[in-house]
């Protein structure tokens, strides 16, 4: 049966401003991947993503490469060999799970685990900024079970005091975007110790952590940057004790979930991460993350507007998605 392929981008208003240590943003900008046989449809998003070499141009192009394969029937597996992990694979991964599923009658969940999903507490993340600033919103956040605060520049340790104090009964995750160097490494490492941290996402440069090794950390280290697919999980033994799988990492939910796998076999904790997209983004992963040690799934709670329908989201608590979403 031969496929429909369209690719379409969507522009999503981020509630404020959306800052970590490489720059702000103001809007999501996605790419929807749209699979059809003229019955049955499939989607699925991505946010291409300039620090790896990523932008709408050059994901739609990769899609429009495969259109060929797509139409005449490429399977899940066979994309694996088609498409380079990325932000262009997993949409296209994504579409056909949706369509597999609607074509069959069977859930994108069953197909995964034997267990019916459940609803699950994702993080909610504050944006990198001054001190005072980080602490009102996490003040305010101090409900919640799970913060993530942005960091990973000057005057980090003002920062991380701030954050702990301002949410004493939260478990915070420090995530540093690769912005911490091997001199302020110890410093900053002792005083999250300190206050008590939870985990610390990506402090050094991908490429630049074989310091993390020889150095100690009181604090759990998860990889992000540094950690894509299955492939070279075994290199990150002795730096990391965890590692965040994206989906737009892992180009799609395919390998992701031999990826946690794989994480899993080796001893590694499993965080399932997203970038700011929408609900159509985050489905695929709240499957990924049901039994994962953390989910920082909230990409729709810090947009202005949903895509609709949506995931259904109390507080943090992200239900698994309904058929008219997605799988």
């Amino acid at each position: 049966m031969r496929i429909n392929l369209q690719i379409q981008t969507d522009r999503y208003p981020i509630a404020g401003k959306f800052t970590i240590s490489r720059g702000s943003k103001t809007e999501a900008v996605v790419l929807v991947c749209t699979l059809s046989d003229g019955k049955y449809v499939g989607r699925g998003e991505c946010v291409p993503y300039a620090r790896y070499g990523e932008s709408l141009e050059s994901v739609a192009a990769e899609i429009e490469a495969a259109r060929g394969a797509l139409t005449e029937g490429a399977t899940r597996l066979d994309l694996l060999q088609l498409m380079r992990a990325g932000a262009a694979r997993n949409a296209v991964d994504c579409a056909l799970w949706d369509i597999e599923a609607k074509r069959t009658g069977n859930r994108a969940a069953a197909a995964i685990s034997a267990k019916p999903p459940h609803p699950l507490r994702t993080a909610i993340t504050i944006s990198m900024g001054d001190p005072e600033t980080m602490a009102e919103a996490a003040r305010a956040l101090s409900a919640h079970p799970v913060i993530k605060a942005k960091i990973g520049g000057e005057n980090d340790a003002a920062r991380i005091h701030a954050v702990a104090e301002a949410a004493p009964g939260s478990r915070i995750i420090l995530d540093a975007n690769e912005g911490w160097t091997e001199e302020n490494f110890r410093k900053n490492m002792m005083i999250a110790a300190e206050a008590g941290i939870a985990l610390i996402e990506q402090p050094l440069p991908a490429g630049q952590d074989e310091f993390l090794a020889a150095t100690p950390r009181p604090v759990p280290v998860c990889a992000d940057e540094s950690a894509h697919t299955s492939e070279g999980l075994e290199a990150l033994l002795g730096r990391y004790d965890a590692v965040n799988i994206k989906l737009d990492k892992t180009g799609g939910l395919t390998e992701a979930l031999t990826m946690r796998q794989r994480a899993r076999d080796l001893g590694l904790g499993v965080m399932v991460g997203c970038m700011v997209g929408t609900s159509l983004a985050m489905a695929p992963a709240v499957l990924l993350a049901q039994d994962a040690d953390y989910a920082d799934l909230d990409g729709p709670l810090l947009l202005k507007r949903d895509r609709s329908p949506g995931l259904v989201y109390e507080g943090t608590l992200v239900h698994p998605p309904e058929p008219d979403l997605w799988g």
